[in-house]
């Protein structure tokens, strides 16, 4: 009889590694899901710092000391300048790293410069307060906690990803 040659694998050893790889994905895909809410997370409170530190140069030299109303606001460039914001965050509800971003006025606000004298003819009237709240796209998927922040500049988190009202109430702030 003759020897037969036997180079290669054999499905029982192809299986062994193929459930060895399945193994070690299943090990690492939940840590790479919690890695990209994480930065999701950071990319979020980067934009919620971003947006403050608009408002108050938009205050401090457009809007007369007032705040803008909505981020397309921000978004619009005065005469001879750059805009207050980043064009990613051209509007209210845009999506920016699984997070929705939307600059609401607070109620009872007065308005300190009419819209068509600020430096930017903006679409609104420049307020005496702002409200920005982000919250995940998918909770739980593109992010586990919402953030909010008005023109104290104070960062406000909400563990459960849910809208913060714009009394801050219930959240705690970000540390």
């Amino acid at each position: 009889m003759k020897m037969r040659d036997t180079k290669g694998f054999t499905l029982i050893e192809l299986l062994i590694v193929v459930a060895i790889i399945g193994i070690i994905a299943a090990i690492a895909v939940p840590g790479l899901l919690r890695a990209r809410q994480s930065g999701n997370e950071a990319s979020a409170i980067g934009s919620v710092r971003t947006i403050t530190s608009s408002q108050a140069t938009y205050a401090s030299s457009c809007g007369g000391g007032g705040y803008a109303q909505d981020l397309a606001d921000l978004a619009l460039a005065p005469a001879g300048g750059v805009p207050f914001v980043s064009p990613d965050l051209n509007l209210d509800g845009v999506q920016k790293s699984g997070y929705t971003f939307t600059l609401d006025a607070p109620t009872d606000v007065t308005v300190v410069m009419a819209a068509a004298n600020t430096c930017n003819v903006s679409a609104n009237a420049a307020l005496t307060t702002f409200y920005l709240h982000t919250e995940p796209v998918t909770v739980g998927s593109t992010g586990q906690r919402s953030f909010a922040t008005d023109q104290r500049g104070t960062i406000y988190q909400l563990a459960t990803g849910a809208a913060i009202p714009n009394t801050m109430a219930g959240a705690q702030i970000l540390q």
